[in-house]
């Protein structure tokens, strides 16, 4: 069942994908992982993005994920899927396949190009806008991607096609590229990301909600619902309070297999294991983290 989100706004929590020790998807904890989110009241879960290792999987396994959880979810909240391909056909036939299953909206990365220019990432958005019927998010994320997308080309994007819209922004520093982009199209709709490290400072400079994989979403919701409420002290001093494990969980090459060790130490997976290849965890890394897990156990924010 499809929940189009023509207004996307709140916290899209970027889920993991579950595998079992010999590596295959492990379903059963897909669910629960699902479920989790449910519990959790985020507004929206986004699949089959990085976090998700969806660039590990074959095309079938990913229709068994898109298949799963929006059973699980059942249109309760909205299902973002991730649907990015280096080419546009390729691209869009995946956007077709994921709106088929149920998808919301699509979580799209610009094209690894040999030679990137403004024009090929322009027409490949424009065209995969003319293509589909849902909302396009577009991830900004040029430490990942290579590709640097100006606040010029984005508003310009926009211009051209008002359903691109959408932007995950992860361009570094984001808050001020937030607020560059609204004050030239307030209608833009801009999510936070980088691991909710800049969450509060880029609501407060417009951003609508986040789309993030950290491992504690009920702490996001609960610093949005504060902020939504024109309790801004009350955000502010909540993030504060969470921000050491948002930081540590927010560590560059490792953030997958650290996430999924919180997942799996709180019993929401049955095991942690990341496909190969990945960064590996070392054993001081993961006592820190069992550290910081004791102390949000006894915060009862989960």
């Amino acid at each position: 069942m499809n929940k189009y989100d023509k207004n996307m706004s709140g916290i899209y929590n970027i889920m993991p994908t579950p595998f079992n020790d010999d590596e295959t998807i492990d379903i059963d904890s897909l669910i629960s992982v699902t479920e989790f989110m449910l519990q959790s009241g985020v507004h929206g879960v986004t699949i089959l993005g990085v976090l998700g290792e969806a660039h590990k999987l074959i095309d079938s396994e990913r229709d068994v994920v898109i298949r799963t959880v929006v059973d699980v979810i059942d249109g309760q909240i909205p299902v973002c899927v991730g649907t990015s391909h280096p080419s546009t056909y390729g691209c869009i036939v995946a956007s077709h396949k994921a709106i088929e299953l149920g998808a919301s909206s699509l979580l799209i990365t610009p094209p690894k190009i040999m030679r990137p220019s403004d024009i090929a990432v322009t027409n490949h958005y424009l065209a995969l806008a003319s293509a589909v019927d849902v909302p396009i998010v577009i991830q900004d994320h040029p430490s990942s991607t290579g590709i640097y997308m100006s606040t010029e080309m984005l508003l310009a994007l926009v211009d051209k096609n008002s359903t691109l819209c959408n932007i995950k922004l992860e361009d570094e520093p984001s808050p001020k590229k937030v607020s560059d982009l609204l004050e030239k199209n307030s209608d833009m709709r801009i999510f936070g990301g980088l691991g909710g490290m800049m969450f509060v400072e880029e609501l407060l400079h417009g951003a609508v909600g986040t789309m993030t994989g950290f491992a504690f979403p009920k702490v996001l919701v609960s610093i949005y619902n504060k902020f939504m409420d024109n309790d801004f002290e009350g955000a502010e001093a909540l993030f504060n309070k969470y921000c050491s494990l948002i930081r540590f969980e927010n560590q560059k090459y490792i953030q997958l297999p650290l996430r999924k060790q919180a997942y799996f130490r709180r019993g929401i997976i049955a095991s942690p294991v990341a496909r190969k290849p990945h960064a590996p965890v070392d054993k001081m890394t993961l006592n820190e983290l069992d550290k910081l897990l004791r102390w949000a156990e006894v915060q009862g924010e989960e």
